[in-house]
């Protein structure tokens, strides 16, 4: 019994490649049927991202294994196997163990610490436990996988420090007004960088949203989206004061708002602090403004910068969280050794008190007035005689290693015969 991990992620193959693995959602249930039936797998999960397709399972030999789950993805997919072998990586017990425990953990992600790909791994055990895809060991290897995931969050904090421009802005704000309730931000242009730090600042509980766009029906349907207010782009600098955070990203060719704008929005503001975002290419904002008081502009490369210095924190916290990962992957490798272990000790069991049985039921046979009282008694001390001999065989199969030196299971077996007819 083996658990193996096969697949491909961003770190092995190109897009186009993981675009022609990928499976869909829905086609999910189908597939796990076909992927046991076709590769021998007892057990099987997959997961399927933008990012990686894996494929997961329990298989009784190791024998073809690797050949026959190739055989599958090429069969299914109609690629012929040339295509991607060679960009496929193919783990098996500990390796795979390790791997998966770091996939959920989000240690094997593109971006250490992103929270998705937990809740992407726990929708993939959903589907595949509905179909009863997974049994006992698939399913204690994946809950073990979210819990080694939630300890790497809770006990680092691989997962505290912003990594994408937009979330960057966001956590700059935060610094610069504490809490943003209650506060409105100012979206000047309606792209996707735009639309995603607006995402942010919603959950950051942002009071309003005002869009302006050169396209005014653009900024409608943005502003639409956060239940914010469009602006006629012509208008714009004179609502400039409205707005506590304001974040720009046109195609524009020269700067579209200067120290005088700003000036006159502070005025308008009594000096109440304002934060700016340029993130456009060439820059919207002139970088004069920041000379002004009681304003914080920053621009790509700024945002950059935190985002870097928060990635080199990330990979510090990574090497932590390795340690965590690594310890739940022996605890793992010890249960499944157990289980290596398991029919041994129940033959023996049931061998040592069958023997206690009918050596007792030949004794009590030659007495013909024995109280049933002490009948009982006799047969719970010789049952409590075959148990406490049980004992030192039992503790010492449990506390070997079974799953890399299956020799202590071998020898109890001999010693008492447990094979013989």
């Amino acid at each position: 019994m083996h658990i193996v991990a096969l697949g491909l992620n961003h770190q092995t193959a190109p897009v186009a490649t993981r675009e022609r693995l990928a499976f869909k959602t829905e086609e999910l249930p189908e597939v796990l049927r076909r992927l046991r039936a076709e590769t021998g797998l007892s057990e099987a999960l997959i997961l399927s991202t933008c990012n990686r397709v894996e494929l997961y399972g329990i298989s009784n030999t190791l024998d073809d294994c690797h050949a026959r789950l190739i055989k599958f993805l090429a069969d299914y997919h109609q690629i012929a196997a040339a295509d991607f072998a060679d960009k496929l990586y193919f783990h098996t017990d500990s390796e795979a163990i390790h791997h998966g425990f770091r996939v959920a953990s989000s240690l094997d992600s593109m971006v250490v610490g992103e929270p998705q790909i937990l809740g992407q791994f726990k929708d993939a055990f959903a589907i595949a436990s509905a179909e009863s895809s997974t049994g006992l060991i698939l399913n204690r290897f994946l809950h073990r996988s979210f819990f080694i995931a939630k300890e790497v969050r809770t006990r680092t904090k691989i997962a505290s420090n912003a990594v994408s421009v937009s979330f960057a802005a966001v956590e700059l704000a935060k610094k610069i007004f504490g809490e943003l309730n209650g506060k409105k931000v100012m979206l000047i242009g309606a792209g996707e960088m735009c639309e995603l730090a607006a995402r942010h600042f919603i959950n950051q509980g942002i009071e309003q949203v005002l869009v302006t766009n050169r396209t005014l029906s653009r900024a409608q349907q943005l502003a639409d989206e956060f239940s914010g207010i469009a602006l006629p782009f012509d208008i714009f600098r004179g609502q400039l004061d409205q707005a506590d955070i304001i974040l720009s990203s046109t195609g524009a060719p020269d700067y579209i708002i200067g120290p005088d704008e700003i000036t006159k929005a502070l005025k308008k503001r009594r000096n109440r602090p304002m934060f700016l975002i340029d993130i456009a290419v060439p820059r919207d904002i002139d970088p004069k403004v920041n000379d002004l008081d009681n304003i914080y502009l920053f621009d790509v490369d700024d945002l950059q910068d935190v985002v870097t210095e928060n990635l080199d924190q990330r990979r510090n916290e990574a090497e932590h969280a390795e340690e965590l990962v690594n310890r739940e992957v022996e605890k793992f490798e010890q249960w499944l050794a157990s289980l290596s272990v398991t029919p041994t000790i129940k033959q023996l069991r049931e061998k040592v008190l069958a023997i206690c049985d009918q050596e007792i039921n030949k004794t009590l046979a030659g007495f013909s007035d024995l109280d049933p009282k002490d009948e009982k008694r006799l047969k719970a001390m010789v049952n409590a005689i075959g148990n406490k001999f049980l004992h030192h065989p039992i503790s010492y199969l449990k506390a070997k290693n079974a799953a890399t030196d299956t020799q202590p299971a071998t020898t109890i077996r001999e010693i008492f015969k447990l094979d013989d007819n």
